[in-house]
């Protein structure tokens, strides 16, 4: 309701504020953007020293209204060089003024990452910013923004997850090897919320809480910029690893709509998308730009053929009763398959909005924000009619394949309001932003419950809710090469809440089944795949933050840049921090230029680390288990396991770069970094063996629990080449760039759990999870040659090797028979580097209209596969779903349509 309130009040101030403006107007502007090429659709122009802006239409002409005076027009589009032209209007004029803009780089770009003052280029800034341009974003032959960052981008890495509950559906997304709540995420340079998810499966991000990407519209997206440093004292918690800042679009004189679809060369993961942007002018400064996407992708299937027992332990027995109930016809899988591995299906629709309108003479009123709403539908691990204890066999005669619905809503919103006062710049701005997640668990039972036990459960939720009040300001000075100061302030205040199911999913029927040796034993309790969140479960918990900070740049002369920034942040439950940083940037000359930082940072656990607690399913080597997590006001976890309170996570962050330009032609970048992180924060491994009497009043057999455990060293290279020119009648664009990472945990703290012993804390898994789960480099290439209505693209990623590491194998005792080889093996592995080619040609049919069509994976590349029979799960598993580098999905062709209006 208070959105739509907003809504309202601002579509009337635009209307308003268009009425008074136009009535001011006297003289007129207009004219053509363009390049050798072409018409620029979209192109920005202004005018420098106000607010005054717009963009051009599909035919690249624009126009504005002015009072008489004298001017300076502007015309810039991103990858273009902007240029400038003096003007002298008068009353009753009609001023024609065209511009050829020549093509640049996206490095020339000013960024307003990494400074509260006036925006630098890339090659210009004291630490490493990366941007991805419009042609980048929408030419992409991916359809989901983190599929989009993880082939454009060397330190993003992103793929979707399988079997792992609600990760399905929200990918954990890192940046530079870290942890996804390690990154903080901006949307036009306001913090982003995070998920109301926390990733407690065993994959990449397990233990944390990160930003729903792909909730943010990719059709609203202008460009995005990477600040690849740590910026905590700039932007606060969460910026260690650096910085991701979206911009959204500002365009108003074009309609895209765009169309695509595209499918797996399988012929499954067919997955359908729409976009449409369009923008309205309000006056001479103000304009509205809206959204609507909607993307459907059905599931993909990689599982391999099931070679376990399905009724009886009698291999022989077993293969008769298979074929007398025909059982693998029943399962609604091919061949021998029982379970449904791969990317799950998933129905996502979103609206957004961006826009800006002058209220009063140096101050501009600004907002946007959208809502997604999003079902997916995924898997878990199939349950046999030989197993019992979770089967109820008059429910399901055959066994069954649970299946877990997740249904999520994302909103957010921020009003803001910025000018200028005394030669002061300020901005004051309030964002709100939330997001829920309700778990259905359908063609399942309770075991518990017997005969009675529903097949569809509502198992409950999670709600997250995050208030963020800025104030800015900031103001140059005229001292020395140039002096900015800039500070500020930020009350952020977050809700976590977690919200029971129905009583059928997590109640204790009390229902029992004889063993093999007629003993009677009780069935599984709740809803099988996930066991709905108790009442005992449910809380609401409350943060509040407040901080302040101050930023300074200095030039003591012209080829120095100097700049320093200072935080303070006070939270209501873990006291008070304070970070800094400083960084240099010296120009040797005109195109190349030396960087170097060297900051402090923190993380505060997120609530959700602090609160969360639930008992699930889990399996792991076949085995299933209820696991307990639970949160630091339990009894188990301050009583018994006595673990120490959460406590922030502490950062040191050093870089050194260069950067360079050479004739316009190519553009180098090279960065080292090391990060060193102290007392971070994991998920305990799963105490169980050794700790059933602890555990047996909170009705779990396995135990994990949030602690400050481990310090880690993160180091690497990052680099980038680009170069464009001429080529024959046509314009040829090229990059490479190459993240090179390690990460070490370097010391694990044996005091952090006192009843605990200190390889199940931190098993050699999780060690694994933190140091080489994810690729130890890659390299993005991205090819263009465009020429007459043609564009030609080539995409190279070369993925780096991941490791895998079994908890127990770490003692050969432990090594199990690989029936691959017949020999006792350990279950480790080591998944070979890859390179995934994409492949695209675009055509213009005609000035509105543009079509592409290509291949994703060409080659159709897949992961290793399995070498050890024991990781398969009796043959599901052909690919890991612990480590992942690029997904499962294998080659996918599609098309597109792209409609300018």
């Amino acid at each position: 309701m208070r959105i739509k309130i907003c809504l309202y009040l601002i579509t009337l101030l635009s209307l308003l504020s268009g009425q008074i403006l136009s009535a001011q107007d006297r003289a007129t502007l207009s004219g053509n953007v363009s390049d050798e090429f072409g018409k620029l659709p979209g192109a920005l122009i202004t005018i420098e020293g106000t607010t005054i802006q717009t963009t051009t239409n599909i035919q690249g002409n624009y126009t504005l209204n002015l009072e008489e005076g004298h001017y300076v027009v502007t015309a810039s589009f991103i990858m273009y060089q902007s240029k400038s032209v003096a003007i002298e209007v008068n009353v009753g004029d009609a001023l024609v003024t065209n511009f050829i803009l020549e093509t640049g780089f996206s490095a020339d770009e000013p960024v307003s990452l990494g400074t509260r003052s006036r925006p630098q280029s890339a090659l210009e800034t004291t630490v490493p910013i990366e941007i991805i341009t419009p042609e980048e974003i929408s030419g992409s032959s991916h359809f989901e923004l983190t599929e989009i960052l993880h082939y454009l981008s060397p330190s993003f890495h992103s793929t979707n997850q399988t079997i792992s509950d609600g990760t399905d559906h929200i990918d954990p997304a890192t940046l530079r090897g870290l942890g996804p709540d390690q990154v903080l995420v901006l949307i036009n340079g306001k913090r982003r919320h995070t998920s109301s998810m926390l990733n407690v499966n065993g994959t990449i991000g397990r233990g944390t809480v990160g930003t729903d990407f792909n909730a943010i519209p990719v059709s609203s997206i202008d460009h995005i910029e990477i600040l690849r440093d740590g910026a905590t004292s700039q932007y606060g918690s969460d910026a260690i690893a650096g910085v991701i800042n979206i911009v959204l679009k500002k365009q108003t004189d074009i309609i895209n709509i765009d169309s695509r679809i595209k499918s797996n060369v399988e012929g499954d993961g067919v997955t359908s998308y729409f976009g449409a942007n369009f923008g309205f002018k309000i006056g001479n400064t103000g304009y509205i730009n809206i959204t609507g996407e909607f993307r459907d992708r059905k599931a993909t299937n990689r599982a391999g053929n099931y070679t376990g027992n399905v009724y009886d332990s009698d291999d022989a027995i077993d293969e008769q009763l298979i074929e007398q109930n025909n059982f693998f016809g029943k399962t609604g899988y091919n061949d021998r398959q029982v379970m449904e591995i791969g990317s799950a299906a998933v129905r996502n629709s979103a609206v957004s909005f961006n826009g800006e309108l002058s209220i009063f003479k140096k101050a501009n009123l600004y907002f946007f924000g959208g809502r997604n709403s999003r079902e997916g539908t995924s898997g878990g691990f199939y349950r046999f009619p030989n197993e019992p204890d979770r089967v109820i066999e008059e429910l399901f005669p055959d066994g069954f394949s649970p299946r877990i619905i997740t249904n999520i809503q994302d909103n957010a919103l921020t009003i803001g309001l910025k000018g200028e006062k005394n030669a002061w710049n300020l901005d004051f701005s309030h964002s709100i932003g939330n997001n829920n997640i309700d778990f259905t668990v359908s063609h399942s039972n309770n075991a518990s419950l017997g005969v009675r036990s529903p097949k569809v459960f509502k198992s409950g939720g999670y709600f997250y809710k995050l208030n963020t009040t800025n104030i800015d300001i900031d103001k140059e000075f005229d001292y020395l090469k140039g002096l900015s100061v800039a500070f500020g302030g930020e009350i952020r205040v977050e809700g976590y809440e977690i919200i029971s199911g129905e009583e059928d999913s997590y109640i204790d029927g009390g229902d029992t089944f004889f063993d093999e040796n007629d003993i009677e034993r009780p069935r599984l309790i709740g809803a099988q795949v996930f066991p709905g969140i108790q009442p005992s479960d449910e809380l609401i918990r409350i943060r509040s933050n407040a901080s302040v900070y101050a930023d300074l740049e200095l030039k003591p002369f012209e080829p120095l840049l100097l700049k320093a920034a200072y935080r303070f942040e006070s939270n209501n439950d873990f006291g008070e921090n304070s970070v800094w940083k400083l960084s240099g940037r010296y120009l040797l000359n005109k195109n190349i230029s030396f960087r170097s930082s060297y900051s402090t940072g923190f993380r505060a656990p997120s609530l959700h680390q602090v609160y969360f607690q639930k008992i699930s399913t889990q399996y792991f080597d076949g085995d299933i288990s209820q696991v307990g997590t639970f949160n630091h006001e339990s009894s188990l976890i301050t009583d018994v396991f006595k673990v120490n309170q959460l406590t922030p996570e502490l950062s040191k962050h050093f870089s050194l770069g260069w950067s360079s330009k050479f004739n316009n032609k190519f553009t180098f970048t090279a960065d080292y970094y090391n990060i060193s992180i102290k007392d971070r924060i994991i998920l305990s491994g799963g105490f169980g063996a050794g700790y059933l009497s602890k555990l047996a009043p909170y009705n779990v057999t396995t135990a994990q629990f949030f602690v400050n455990a481990i310090d880690s060293k993160t180091y690497g290279f990052e680099t980038s080449f680009s170069y464009q020119d001429k080529l024959g009648s046509g314009l040829f664009n090229g990059n490479i760039s190459a993240n090179l990472m390690k990460t070490k945990v370097t010391y694990v703290n044996k005091n952090s759990v006192e009843n605990g012993d200190l390889e199940t804390l931190f098993n050699r898994e999780e060690r694994s999870r933190i140091e080489s789960a994810q690729p130890n480099f890659k390299i993005n290439s991205y090819f263009q040659y465009e020429i007459k209505s043609f564009k030609f693209n080539l995409v190279g990623t070369c993925f780096g090797s991941v490791d895998y590491l079994h908890p127990d194998d770490g003692d050969p005792i432990n090594w199990q028979s690989n029936m691959y080889t017949g020999n006792i093996e350990t279950r480790d592995q080591t998944f070979s580097p890859k390179f995934v080619t994409d492949l695209y040609i675009a055509y213009r049919v005609a000035d509105f209209l543009e079509a592409t069509v290509g291949c994703n994976n060409i080659f159709n590349v897949y992961p290793d596969k399995h070498t050890h029979s024991s990781n398969t799960n009796e043959g599901s598993f052909t690919y890991s779903r612990r480590v992942q580098q690029f997904g499962v999905n294998g080659a996918n062709y599609f098309l597109k349509l792209l409609l300018r209006l």
